[in-house]
């Protein structure tokens, strides 16, 4: 057994000594294209009713742009910081009050988030000359908003907690050469924010109609709870 760890110690080192780490290089910039499967949106996060309270409306295949920054600051230690830009809705219906009295209207109820996330990452002692396989977690801050599509329907946010979630990824870096790379990446995170709204205006005007919202501020909570598939490109230097 201890024949065995001197000779698996062995190799690890060599392999380090064989395959210089992203050609030396320290910092690597990643331009990258996500998709995460899944979303809530908690509509009445307040309700005193138990359903209600949990009823949630299901947002699927969000497609997002983010920016990723690493730095090695050792041989196995990477220090990444990302930031994304998301935004999803799904179809809903809400009540209104129209010329003949209540009415209900298909809408969009949608969010708007700006995830930015800091991840400590250990380079895997099996990652090769050209593959470079990673594993973090971290923790991020989770800036965002709502919106509601119909009509000329306009609205703002009123106040939003301050809202934190921690993650784990695992990622892998193929190198085309000293200064260009690939990247393949899994992220789980279940982040969520609450936030409350208002209309711009309480008359909105649907298909020539003028129709008036009841309650003119609303309580929202966004819990991001899929998982992330990254692909992007990357820049070393």
């Amino acid at each position: 057994m201890k024949q065995l760890t001197v000779i698996l110690l062995f190799l690890v080192l060599s392999i380090k000594q064989l395959y210089p780490q992203y050609g030396g290089k320290r910092f690597l910039v990643n331009f990258n294209a996500n998709y995460t499967t899944t979303a809530k949106i908690y509509l009445n996060p307040y309700s005193t009713d138990i359903d209600v309270k949990n009823r949630s409306l299901g947002v699927e295949d969000i497609f997002s742009p983010s920016i990723d920054i690493r730095y090695r600051f050792t041989d196995e230690i990477i220090l990444g910081l990302n930031s994304e830009y998301m935004k999803s809705s799904a179809d809903a219906d809400i009540a209104a009050i129209g010329p003949g009295g209540t009415v209900l209207v298909p809408i969009k109820e949608g969010y708007n988030s700006i995830p930015i996330e800091f991840t400590i990452f250990y380079l895997l002692p099996f990652s090769t000359e050209y593959f470079k396989f990673q594993m973090g977690g971290g923790a991020g801050y989770y800036y965002g908003s709502r919106f509601k599509e119909f009509g000329d329907a306009s609205v703002s946010t009123v106040s939003r907690d301050f809202a934190f979630g921690i993650h784990v990824i695992t990622s892998c870096d193929f190198l085309i050469n000293d200064f260009l790379s690939v990247r393949g990446e899994m992220k789980f995170r279940d982040p969520e924010f609450e936030l409350r709204s208002m209309y711009e205006n309480t008359n909105v005007n649907y298909k020539g109609v003028e129709l008036r919202i009841p309650k003119k501020e609303f309580d929202s909570k966004v819990n991001v709870d899929g998982i992330t598939f990254t692909f992007g490109v990357g820049i070393s230097f």
